[in-house]
């Protein structure tokens, strides 16, 4: 009975690997399909060009002569996509913000392609980080910024205003995934950045947990290291109460006392609205930043990087927002409600000095 048996199951497994071989021979593969591509750069007017891509075509004309060689495939064959589909398409998801599956009909590519194609576009469009966000240096730039800031808010010695935002990003996974949980409840990058008084972004840093604290990206960055080393003269940054008052960052008062406080409190105010309408202006522009990033946690960050060179190129070109997409809804705008820093450090205080600036005028 037992060589029965196992006669049986001999003859079953051998007929089950004869059908998997013959369910394998039989494959039919799925036939290469190119699916049709549109001109939209030639085909939508200006309007419509400018709503679905958040940037004008001069604008776009201009970055792809930048990128164009690193966004370029090294073998091009009938069926490659050309450098401005490949930018387009980027352009949309940072429009859309939505799964790229549905970039990729939009410019008529598949899945995988468009994720290569996003991942090549924002590295490239990042690599120009240096040249477009950065701080002023020569003395000549200090005292520009230092003098449109007075002219806003009326203190002196302000080169920019220092704040955090976080970026909606999925789950990195793997161990550290939780340290990307914000205290909201959602996985995000903690995004520093400084403003100037006319919304460009002078600096910006990706590379933190939505769980890190803002003074700590701060205590970590190389801007910090600037300012002690003396890079940016006497000059200083206008913070929220997230931030500890050094000498060169001021913030505001926990409550007041006197008109010269009263003063210092309605100035760093409107000192700080800078930053907080760049952060607006910037994820209405590319609502990807506020609708969450689906993509792996570099590529991520290239997006945010890359966005933020978009944002002040289109700044220096043009400066008019796009019109609303009717087709993406946006969130409401967050309320930060971060957690109080008001520490202040040992070697001096920029909110005193502004305070008692003001109060002798």
């Amino acid at each position: 009975m037992d060589v029965t048996m196992e006669s049986s199951s001999s003859s079953s497994s051998s007929d089950s690997e004869d059908e998997l071989f013959l369910e394998f021979v039989n494959y039919e593969r799925r036939p290469y399909v190119v699916k049709p591509r549109v001109d939209h750069f030639s085909d939508l007017d200006d309007v419509e060009f400018f709503t679905r891509f958040r940037l004008r075509k001069e604008t776009v004309l201009f970055i792809l002569m930048r990128v164009e060689t690193e966004i370029t495939p090294g073998r091009e064959n009938a069926n490659t996509i050309p450098p401005m589909a490949r930018l387009l398409l980027t352009l949309r998801f940072y429009a859309l913000g939505s799964m790229l599956i549905t970039v990729g009909d939009f410019v008529g590519v598949s899945k995988p392609a468009a994720c290569e194609i996003v991942r090549v576009v924002s590295s490239a469009i990042a690599s120009m980080a240096q040249e477009y966000i950065k701080m002023p240096s020569t003395p000549q730039e200090l005292t520009a910024a230092q003098t449109k800031f007075y002219q806003r808010c009326g203190l002196p010695r302000v080169v920019g205003a220092l704040d955090c935002t976080h970026v909606k990003i999925q789950s990195p996974g793997g161990l550290m995934a939780e340290q990307f949980r914000n205290r909201k409840g959602y996985f995000s990058l903690n995004v520093q950045s400084v403003s100037s008084e006319d919304l460009q972004i002078l600096n910006l840093v990706v590379r933190w947990p939505g769980s890190v604290h803002d003074q700590t990206i701060f205590n970590n960055s190389a801007l910090k290291n600037q300012f002690e080393r003396g890079d940016f003269g006497n000059g200083i940054l206008l913070a929220d109460c997230g931030y500890a008052n050094t000498r060169y960052v001021a913030t505001p008062l926990a409550q007041t006392r006197n008109a010269a406080e009263r003063q210092y409190q309605e100035a760093v105010i409107r000192g700080r609205n800078p930053v907080e309408i760049k952060y607006g202006v910037w994820k209405r522009r590319f609502p990807v930043l506020s609708l969450g990033l689906r993509l792996k946690l570099p590529n991520a960050q290239a997006v945010v990087l890359a966005t933020g060179v978009l944002h002040n190129i289109a700044k220096l070109m043009d400066g008019a927002e796009p019109p609303l997409d009717p087709s993406v809804c946006l969130p409401p705008d967050e309320i930060d409600d971060g957690e109080i820093f008001d520490g202040v450090a040992p070697d001096g205080n920029a909110r005193d000095e502004l305070i008692d600036y003001i109060a002798q005028r």
